[in-house]
């Protein structure tokens, strides 16, 4: 028996050898290539199978952020089978995003992308080429251009005289500004989009529709989806996401072309009329498809103004609310902001998006809480398409790039007390959303938002009339929750409410015309 033991720990002390012999093989080989390949610093261990995803934990963007804070501002990360070049300084983000723009200009291959972005064919998901230029020249020429953003002013205009009036109507109790930021935002898109308007009127029951489609919509979005780096999970049938998103395409397809078909009869009956009016954007997608109908499909309709709700109604919401969130915390920042709007516009008509260039001060607290605030963290993740250097470091082709735009946006060594909410470090950038590549909430390049434009004015002119036609405060003596909730805009925890009173310039106005 003493023999038998012996030998069995023998054995058991081989077995250990080996396997630190073997580990350390390993270890020296992958050291060694990687040196010799020169790829950008990783975090050991890298874990079998499941690389690094161990360490991710909501929210991403502030758990990545610890990861770079820690170990560099360009790592090379494996998310499974996939490559990760997380970037988290300007030079780095100039790097990929102006320098190698057209290397870093396709999307990764993700589930979201194959299922809510229509097999890779829609603008957020269409790998760079002639389809995805096509498409990005549609937007920013047909639906997005100044001109043609200018012709929808007036509805943006009604939609934000008819918020103020519900305001009023509401007022002698707490105000959910969540909801009145998000109805008022999604009757603008609509109503720029369909010619619709589901909040306010006789079609609520139809806007709740849409409204829980769109939340649903960025929920699945947003979710963590392992399958889409641990593919073997697919095979073993978890597909529960995918379930998901597969009915959310349906339903929205669904909506969306019951908008085209109804826009589509009613240009069918007015064709004999000749009073000349104002074209929503499916109507001057539908001109188009005149002129090429092989090239003008219902789907790509369809996609191109998806992509639109989608991308316009949770971002422009989010920043509204944090913007007001931060505003009641700082009560001199308000009413320093109240002061310049009743100097410039005055008391006897509510502010136009015409008197923003007026307004610096208001642009610089959009922007300051787009800085603290981004409304994607995380910028929309890019891959390379070929091989390319960044930082000095080689970077192979089909590297999935994150830039966390979170992170530079808090990096002490770039802003002074950057938690601290201080408007008047943008003076001087007034009306610009961008500064360089450490403040760029819209993104950089060929793949930056192209509903930018958009974006401000709704932002601007919402706030602007908030702040001009009511005095707010919070509901109690307690300062505003700032915890942020889960989700790809960062949105806040807890719906924002708030206490007002109308002021002067709600009495000598007529809003109920």
């Amino acid at each position: 028996m003493p023999w038998a033991f012996t030998t069995t720990m023998d054995y058991y002390s081989l077995f250990i050898t080996l396997a630190l012999l073997v580990a350390g093989r390993i270890l020296f080989t992958t050291h060694f290539r990687r040196n010799s390949a020169n790829l950008p610093p990783t975090i050991f261990p890298t874990l079998p199978i499941i690389g690094h995803l161990h360490l991710l934990k909501n929210p991403f963007y502030r758990t990545l952020a610890a990861i770079s804070a820690k170990h560099g501002p360009i790592l090379l990360l494996r998310f499974g089978s996939r490559r990760v070049l997380l970037v988290t300084s300007p030079t780095a983000a100039e790097e990929c995003l102006a320098k190698n723009d057209i290397l870093f200009a396709n999307r990764p291959r993700l589930l979201a992308g194959k299922i809510l972005g229509s097999n890779y064919s829609n603008l957020g998901w269409s790998p760079y080429g002639d389809h995805w230029r096509n498409l990005r020249r549609i937007s920013t020429l047909e639906l997005l251009s100044s001109n043609r953003l200018n012709e929808f002013h007036d509805i943006r205009a009604d939609e934000g005289r008819l918020m103020i009036h519900k305001i009023i109507s509401v007022c002698s109790s707490p105000v959910n500004l969540t909801l009145i930021f998000h109805e008022m935002t999604l009757n603008m898109i609509m109503r720029m989009i369909s010619g619709k308007r589901y909040f306010g009127g006789e079609m609520e029951e139809e806007g709740q529709r849409f409204k829980e489609m769109v939340k649903e919509m960025f929920k699945v979005s947003g979710a963590s989806n392992l399958g889409d780096h641990l593919p073997f999970l697919r095979w073993l049938g978890m597909r529960g996401l995918e379930k998901k998103m597969i009915v959310l395409q349906e339903k929205s397809d669904s909506f969306i072309q019951e908008l085209i078909d109804q826009i589509r009869k009613l240009k069918g009956n007015n064709d004999n009329n000749k009073e000349k009016k104002k074209n929503t954007m499916i109507e001057v997608l539908l001109q188009l498809k005149e002129d090429d109908p092989q090239y003008y499909t219902d789907e790509l309709i369809r996609n191109l103004m998806l992509n639109l709700l989608i991308a316009g109604t949770d971002t422009s919401t989010a920043t509204m609310e944090w913007a007001f969130s931060l505003l009641l915390n700082h009560r001199h920042t308000l009413k320093k902001a109240q002061k310049e709007i009743d100097i410039h516009v005055g008391n006897n008509r509510l502010i136009d998006e015409s008197d923003m260039s007026s307004l610096p001060y208001l642009l610089c607290i959009v922007n300051e809480t787009m800085r603290m605030y981004p409304p994607g963290p995380l910028l929309v993740p890019h891959e390379s398409s070929d091989d390319c250097v960044v930082g000095g470091y080689h970077i192979p082709r089909g590297t999935m790039l994150l830039v966390n735009q979170w992170a530079i946006h808090h990096d002490p060594n770039l802003w002074s007390d950057p938690e601290m909410f201080c408007p008047e470090r943008f003076k001087g950038l007034e009306g610009k959303s961008r500064d360089g590549f450490r403040f760029m909430p819209f993104g950089f390049g060929r793949r930056s938002c192209p509903a930018e434009g958009l974006a401000m004015r709704m932002i601007g002119l919402t706030l602007g009339l908030f702040i001009q036609c009511f005095d707010w405060e919070r509901i109690s003596d307690e300062m505003v929750d700032m915890s942020e909730g889960p989700g790809l805009t960062m949105p806040r925890a807890q719906p924002l409410l708030a206490k007002c009173r109308p002021r002067q310039v709600t009495n000598v106005l007529d809003l109920s015309s």
